[in-house]
């Protein structure tokens, strides 16, 4: 984790204490809050999110964002120590899928690769469009794997700021069009795009960029916490500016990284809610947090897509914090999150 640096800082007793509070049941978690829960919105936040978040805080400086590199190897001390690892029975195969610029790591997961014609997802993952890669996301990727009973190919795009816009949607629209044609076994009539947080974003501008050309969209599309909107002016926004793990300041800070100056916000590569062509989109699985600046986001994407005719089914978690689906060895309600989507993508692409 980040150093613990400022006058406000916890002593290490202080620090381990949050630590096995993060990591203790349920039971006992909300017993020692009794309280003291935190509440936006008429929203409670729940008990192991409370103390996670809780924890993330004790190990930042409040406004201050670390130095990128810093804030890349957190994600990965933060994915080891609370996501759940690749499960039992589910092989992972390293490949290259093309890019905008040139080829691209991607990682295949699946639990009978003996078995072709198979139903597959693509997953772009979550960091901001400047951090994240297969590592930090290879237990979600597994367990989806394995409760979809579906292959799943991780995809590790550019990001930002050395590759900044567009070049992430550029390298996933390329991704898709070689899998859409076959590439890696893929059975084009049987494939799905999801992703987390900016990976949510990719996913929902990767639906407007086929809608915009006129190319056959996927079966489904998941989207976990997504940010569509970088007006950033929604309530929840406001609400939730100084929220655990992803307050409002970190998601500018990513936006600035992401964005060369003068881009247009408004841009449906940018900002998909405002996609012209929603109503061509494939069925939707939304899942929002309510403890997450994003929640918004992720309820008006939903809400747009139904009143554009779209079939979408949305998992509200209104205690939970930003990226709690990554945190599933501290949180449960991660666990029934990734459930819920692996039986709605098993229905989806039956």
């Amino acid at each position: 984790m980040s150093t613990i640096k400022g006058p406000g800082a916890p002593g290490k007793a202080g620090l381990m204490l949050k630590l096995a509070l993060a990591y203790a049941p349920e039971s006992v978690v909300a017993l020692a809050l009794t309280g003291r829960r935190k509440q936006v919105d008429g929203r409670l936040m729940d008990p192991k999110a409370q103390a996670l978040g809780a924890l993330f805080n004790a190990v930042r400086v409040p406004g201050e964002v670390p130095a990128l590199e810093e804030s890349r190897r957190s994600l990965h001390v933060l994915a080891s120590k609370f996501d759940r690892p690749n499960p039992p029975g589910v092989t992972r195969q390293a490949l290259t899928l093309p890019g905008a610029a040139g080829d691209l790591p991607a990682r295949l997961y699946d639990t009978r690769p003996q078995e072709p014609d198979r139903a597959t997802l693509l997953f772009v993952h979550g960091g901001g469009w400047v951090q994240g890669d297969l590592e930090t996301h290879d237990g979600l990727c597994g367990q989806l794997a394995l409760e979809a009973g579906i292959r799943v190919i991780a995809l590790e795009y550019r990001l930002a700021p050395e590759h900044p816009f567009p070049a992430a949607p550029d390298d996933v629209l390329a991704a898709w069009h070689a899998l859409a044609n076959g590439a890696a076994g893929v059975n084009p009539d049987r494939l799905a795009v999801g992703g987390d947080s900016a990976g949510g974003n990719l996913t929902a501008v990767l639906m407007h960029d086929l809608a915009e050309a006129g190319r056959p969209l996927p079966r489904a599309q998941l989207l976990i916490y997504p940010a569509v909107d970088a007006a950033m002016n929604t309530r929840s926004m406001a609400a939730l500016k100084d929220a655990y793990v992803l307050p409002r300041d970190r998601i500018e800070w990513y936006l600035d990284q992401y964005l060369p100056s003068g881009t247009d916000r408004a841009d449906p590569r940018v900002s998909p809610i405002l996609s012209p062509h929603l109503a061509a989109q494939p069925p939707a699985h939304v899942i929002v947090a309510g403890q997450d600046p994003l929640w918004d986001d992720g309820l008006n994407h939903a809400k747009a897509l139904q009143d554009a005719g779209v079939s979408v089914e949305v998992a509200r978690f209104p205690g939970q914090v930003h990226a709690f689906v990554s945190a599933r060895r501290a949180i449960p309600q991660g666990v029934q999150a990734v459930t819920g989507a692996s039986a709605w993508l098993r229905r989806q692409l039956a």
